[in-house]
């Protein structure tokens, strides 16, 4: 699938009219399973959905530019484009791009904090400092999305170097999976931290589709 193309493709002719009446999502491949879950359960059926990759938040300059692509690539045939990103570290370059193009964004600087809400996100953040997170996602994926990155496979030693003032592993778990809980805590003891965990559910992005995402 080559980003910016519809994960979920209706089975039209691809003509404008076809999406008359319809919303694009264009998220972070990192949520895709939790939106897909959404539209699915509160029955968003005039909802499609396009990822980009997950791995863009190795490089989030780059994140800008490929969301303003996929707008402009979609908002002459969609009703409205939501964007499922945070500032992702941006640099607010992201809102930016929102403002040129009409498009909106799920509030929160990344997923930590539109899962748990800004505010408990920012209590957690001053309960203890040094709080390395995951999610559904990162859990299910640590070993591609942390380990293979920083290299921790080949060099065990760079743990200490980029882990020495983490103080704990939180996992923001947003489903109760008992497989995923165990693969974070795997994580955790992989970096050789202590673990918690906080069962936030979806956040802030079941109700931004399910109240945004109207026609």
């Amino acid at each position: 699938m080559r980003a910016g193309e519809p994960l979920f493709p209706l089975e039209t002719d691809d003509s404008a009219d076809d999406r008359i009446g319809r919303v694009l999502v264009i998220a972070c491949g990192a949520l895709a399973r939790e939106i897909v879950a959404i539209r699915d359960i509160n029955g968003l059926d005039h909802v499609d959905l396009t990822c980009l990759p997950a791995k863009l938040h190795n490089s989030p300059e780059k994140i800008p530019d490929e969301v303003r692509r996929v707008i402009l690539m979609n908002r002459d045939i969609y009703s409205d484009i939501l964007v499922a990103y945070g500032d992702c570290g941006t640099g607010g370059l992201l809102d930016r791009v929102l403002e040129e193009t009409g498009a909106r964004r799920i509030e929160g600087a990344h997923c930590y904090a539109f899962f748990s809400g800004p505010d408990a996100f920012d209590r957690m953040e001053e309960d203890q400092l040094g709080t390395f997170y995951l999610t559904d996602f990162l859990a299910r994926h640590f070993q591609t999305m942390v380990i293979e990155p920083l290299g921790l496979d080949w060099h065990p030693d760079l743990r200490d170097m980029y882990f020495a003032h983490y103080t704990r592993v939180l996992y923001l778990a947003q489903t109760d999976d008992p497989a995923l809980e165990d693969a974070a805590r795997r994580a955790a003891e992989r970096l050789s931290l202590p673990f918690e965990m906080r069962r936030t559910g979806y956040g802030l992005l079941a109700p931004f589709l399910g109240t945004e995402a109207k026609t």
